[in-house]
C-alpha cells in the first residue's frame, strides 16, 4: 500500500491574483460542468460566477462558498469541508462515478472562468494532501495539492482521473504551501481541490 503523507502546513486560499498554472478554453468542460451565478453578473462575470458537478437529474455538487451566493436552492452543505449540494435540473442519462485519486496521478479539471465566463480546462498532476483551514474548511478537512492550472470562477469544478472517474472538486489556490524542512522546495502556485474521500460518505448519505 503506498504511504500518503500530508503536509504539515495549512493551505490558504487565493492569496493573490486570479489564477495560478495554464487552462484554455475547452468545449468538453460544458458537457462535464455547468456555470452558477453568485449574485448580480458584472462586466464578464467578473465576481459572479462559480462552477458546480452535475450529479443527479435533481442535485449538483459543488463549493459551499459558491453556493452561499448561488442563486440555486442549497440542500445541503458538508460539515467541515467547503463543499454543497444544491437543487439543479440536470438532463443526464447515466449517473458519473467518483474515485479517489493517488499522489502523481494525473488530473483534468474543468470550470468556468471569471474572467470571460467561458467554459475552461488545465491538465497536471497530484502532487501532496495538505490541512486546510479557513472559514470554510475546517479539521479534519484535507486538500489535495496539484499543478493543473485554475482561474476564480472554476471553484466548484470537476476535477477527472484518468479514468474518467470525478476524484474531487475545485476550491481554490494558492502562492505557495511550506513543506517540511527536511523535504523539497515549496510548492508554488498550486491548485487546490477536496478529494473524494473527504465527502464520500455524506454525498451517498445526501443524496440517497
Amino acid at each position: 500500500m503506498k504511504k500518503i503523507a500530508i503536509l504539515p502546513a495549512l493551505a490558504a486560499l487565493m492569496l493573490s491574483g486570479c489564477s495560478v498554472g495554464k487552462y484554455e478554453y475547452s468545449s468538453e468542460a460544458m458537457k462535464r460542468v455547468d456555470m452558477n451565478f453568485t449574485g448580480i453578473p458584472t462586466i464578464l462575470g467578473v465576481g459572479a460566477l462559480g462552477t458546480s458537478i452535475p450529479i443527479t437529474p435533481e442535485y449538483s455538487l459543488t463549493a459551499a462558498h459558491v453556493a452561499k451566493l448561488s442563486m440555486q436552492r442549497v440542500k445541503a452543505y458538508h460539515p467541515y469541508c467547503d463543499l454543497a449540494i444544491i437543487y439543479h435540473k440536470n438532463d443526464i442519462k447515466t449517473l458519473p462515478k467518483f474515485r479517489n485519486g493517488d499522489i502523481g496521478e494525473p488530473v483534468k479539471m474543468y470550470g468556468y472562468s471569471f474572467i470571460t465566463a467561458m467554459p475552461v480546462e488545465s491538465s497536471g498532476v497530484n502532487l501532496a494532501l495538505t490541512g486546510i483551514r479557513n472559514e470554510w474548511n475546517k479539521r479534519p478537512c484535507v486538500a489535495m495539492v496539484s499543478n493543473a492550472g485554475v482561474v476564480k470562477g472554476m471553484s466548484g469544478g470537476a476535477v477527472y482521473n484518468k479514468d474518467d472517474t470525478i476524484g474531487g472538486v475545485i476550491v481554490g489556490f494558492t502562492n505557495e504551501i511550506k513543506r517540511h524542512k527536511n523535504t523539497a522546495v515549496p510548492l508554488k502556485d498550486v491548485s487546490l481541490y477536496l478529494p473524494y474521500n473527504d465527502f464520500k460518505e455524506w454525498l451517498s448519505k445526501t443524496t440517497t
